[in-house]
């Protein structure tokens, strides 16, 4: 039986192709999720040359530009192996069924729904970037930009206790989602100043300059954008050395130094999964397209400001 994954054949051009199997466990995909960030940047041809081989994903075929299988949000169900007959979610591009081995599955927790795990890969990330933040109870938290990684970062800082969360964004339509993540929401105008911790995650330059005005003194700013191919232009005259602003990265790649001696990848990915278990997150989920009908759609997908995570799924309801 042949199995097809999509493929990013040129600038925003894809395609259903053929593809190899991988080894260990035959694993059926249920759902799969579109980062939209990143597969952006991939669609586009904007894949940095000096981060080709950095950003191979698991189970990637291809090299960048293209032609190139990509993607990392996969729910399925294992058909074959010890895990057989249990919902998974593995690190895997957009692909009808898979091998992978069972190290490589992460069996979700009773009451998961699979639907909604497919945000765990950028769950994982948002915790990373919370580690990496430094926040701690009582802080004035903002995060600049409510995609599906900010809105989730907010989502965890707002659980630290006595915590003040600003998620702000130029979309006004992104309010009801802080809200129902537990965060208050302004736009870049009435974004909060005087910040203990500022996460900027809007990928724009104009959002890394916003991160700096609401920082406090002595602050810490982390970027988690990946700004891809290109110069970022970053305004480090003004106060920013006056207030002895931090500026830190983060990057879901590497566990944080002081996490590393007790921490690795699979008890992190098998916390990001318990950590959505609140059915508010399901308001992340901004669209659902059959997997049969992704190559049409994908182009309209990554470009639409208004896409969250948008779920593939992979056998009609």
């Amino acid at each position: 039986m042949t199995e097809y994954a999509l493929w990013c054949i040129g600038p925003e051009q894809a395609e259903l192709r053929p593809c190899a199997m991988g080894k260990g466990d035959l694993v059926e995909m249920l759902y799969s999720g579109i980062s939209r960030g990143t597969e952006r940047l991939v669609f586009e041809g904007r894949v940095p040359e000096s981060e080709h081989t950095r950003m191979r994903g698991p189970a990637q075929e291809g090299d960048f530009p293209f032609p190139v299988k990509y993607g990392y949000c996969a729910v399925g169900r294992v058909l074959e192996g010890p895990l057989a007959g249990r919902i998974v979610f593995a690190l895997h591009p957009h692909q009808s069924r898979f091998r992978l081995p069972d190290a490589a599955l992460t069996p979700l927790p009773d009451g998961l729904p699979p639907a909604r795990a497919v945000l765990a890969a950028n769950m994982e990330t948002a915790l990373n970037i919370l580690w990496d933040s430094g926040a701690g109870a009582g802080d004035r938290i903002a995060v600049i930009g409510a995609g599906v990684v900010g809105a989730l970062t907010g989502y965890l800082a707002a659980r630290l206790p006595g915590a003040d969360v600003t998620l702000v964004d130029v979309n006004p339509q992104r309010e009801e989602i802080a809200q129902a993540l537990g965060c208050r929401f302004a736009q870049p105008l009435d974004a909060p100043k005087d910040c203990d911790v500022v996460v900027h995650l809007s990928a724009t330059p104009q959002g890394l300059a916003l991160a700096l005005e609401c920082a406090g003194q002595e602050a810490t700013i982390v970027e988690g954008s990946w700004h891809g191919a290109g110069a970022t232009p970053l305004p480090l005259g003004g106060a920013f050395h006056s207030r002895r602003l931090r500026l830190v990265s983060s990057q879901v790649g590497t566990l944080p130094t002081a996490r590393a001696p007790r921490w690795n990848y699979a008890r992190r990915m098998a916390k990001a999964l318990e950590l959505l278990a609140d059915p508010a997150l399901d308001a992340l989920v901004s669209g659902e397209t059959l997997f049969n009908d992704l190559p049409a759609r994908y182009g309209a997908i990554l470009s639409d400001t208004g896409t969250l995570c948008h779920r593939i799924r992979y056998t009609p309801e």
